[in-house]
């Protein structure tokens, strides 16, 4: 009978191991072996992991996939400035010039590689730790020749293509929010993410900080009642410039509010809040470089080739797409209006770039740099729960004022009432005075 008591524990025990998940991989550290010919970059992993590899060009990267990691690693280990702060190859002693990891997708992280010269992946596998029960994630790299990179490089893009249309044909129809016509829907999305940390100063990370912050404001949006919202990312997960745009019109959104938080190395005084709407030319070059800073973000996430843009055109679309960029500047102006009650503004708080995250013909869209974490004032006010409460809440009540003047049904726009009178409206009648 004793027998038989053990024996059904141990089946129980087996069952209840069965249907738990595996314990998640962790990677406690990480070091590197930089040459000019050779180069090893290795991380200490708790469980062994499969690795598949690739390279890309312009700007040329190496790019290591593997089953989710959670990295508990300081991510401004892997170098200085990223990608897109540095035009062309950087000037390095060795093969690798920086390097950073993170969630891809779900079920999926990937490590990104930056290359001062052209490389070839020699190995990516987990080996033993002979020291411990650990295991090893070693990535050895060799220098090329550029002709065979740039080969490389381009059989990786074919490939990348062929594996997403096959993934579009093969993906479900996602209904991303119940639709009510009676009630605009607000798409709020979260700069970068996952392997796309964004700025990082001084142990700030923009992902995080703008993640909060979104947070913050969906929580406001949807006690109001008023609207239904849509996050494009809620967790720590990189999203392309192209999904982000996608969710805006496949959900029907009736505004896309994007949020990152700025930084310029070489000039700490500069702070403040600015607000950027979409515009084939740049309205100054401080516009012009934080739009090709955040147009890198598929890049700097490893993604093969940038998703070419629709260029059929007929006048309804032209039209559509004028009386788009009207009503975002409407929001525009109305958020610098509130956000000044409760927080700083740039000098020059109203800007216009090609941004693609803000290319939906459809959608009114901004992008809003909450500050700069390259400043120290606006650091420690990106950091503090107060601050966040109260400009979300300014936020929030902006996004009410900008619908308030249209009517609550959004997508039943009046001729009567186009984007030029609306804009009169929303600067003729500012927010009230408060105090800061």
């Amino acid at each position: 009978m004793r027998h038989l008591h053990a024996e059904s524990r141990g089946l129980v025990g087996i069952r209840t191991a069965l249907t738990q998940p595996p314990a998640p991989v962790i990677a406690s550290g990480v070091s590197l072996e930089n040459g000019t010919d050779q180069a090893k970059l290795t991380f200490e992993v708790t469980q062994p992991v499969a690795a598949m590899s690739f390279v890309l060009a312009s700007p040329d990267r190496i790019v290591i996939d593997v089953p989710e990691i959670d990295f508990h690693i300081d991510p401004q280990v892997g170098g200085a400035k990223p990608v897109h702060d540095r035009p062309g190859r950087p000037r390095v002693s060795g093969l690798i010039a920086s390097f950073r990891f993170g969630l891809f997708a779900p079920g999926k992280s990937r490590i990104v590689i930056d290359l001062a010269a052209p490389a070839r992946v020699v190995r990516a596998e987990a080996e033993p730790d002979v020291d411990t029960t650990k295991s090893r994630l070693v990535v050895e790299l060799a220098k090329t020749d550029d002709a065979a990179f740039q080969a490389a490089a381009h059989d990786a893009v074919q490939a990348a293509e062929t594996a997403a249309k096959e993934a579009e044909r093969a993906a479900p129809v996602k209904d991303l929010a119940e639709k009510n016509p009676n009630l605009p829907l607000i798409v709020i999305d979260p700069g970068h993410g996952g392997v796309d940390s964004g700025a990082i100063v001084n142990g700030l990370v923009e992902k995080n900080i703008v993640f909060d912050f979104a947070k913050a404001l969906q929580g406001k949006l949807a006690a109001s009642g008023h609207y239904k919202v849509v996050m494009t990312r809620d967790s720590d997960v990189f999203l392309s410039l192209g999904e982000r745009v996608r969710i805006a019109q496949d959900s029907g959104a009736a505004l896309f509010v994007s949020i990152h938080a700025d930084t310029i190395y070489d000039a700490a005084s500069v702070s403040g809040a600015t607000v950027y709407t979409l515009a084939d030319h740049a309205t100054d070059a401080e516009a012009e470089r934080t739009a090709e800073k955040e147009n890198q973000a598929d890049a700097v996430a490893g993604v093969a080739g940038n998703e070419k843009a629709n260029g059929v055109s007929d006048i309804l679309a032209d039209l559509t797409r004028q009386e788009t960029r009207a009503y975002s500047h409407v929001f525009a102006r109305t958020l610098v209006n509130y956000w000044r009650v409760a927080g700083r503004l740039n000098k020059n708080p109203e800007r216009a770039a090609g941004f693609r995250v803000l290319k939906a013909p459809d959608v009114p869209s901004v992008l809003i740099e909450l500050g700069y974490l390259s400043n120290a004032q606006d650091a420690a006010s990106l950091l503090s729960p107060e601050w966040r409460d109260a400009t979300s809440s300014k936020l929030a009540a902006a996004i009410d004022a900008f619908f308030a003047v249209r009517g609550t049904n959004f997508g039943a726009q009046s001729p009567a009432q186009p984007a030029a009178t609306e804009a009169a409206t929303a600067l003729e009648a500012p927010p009230p005075s408060e105090a800061k």
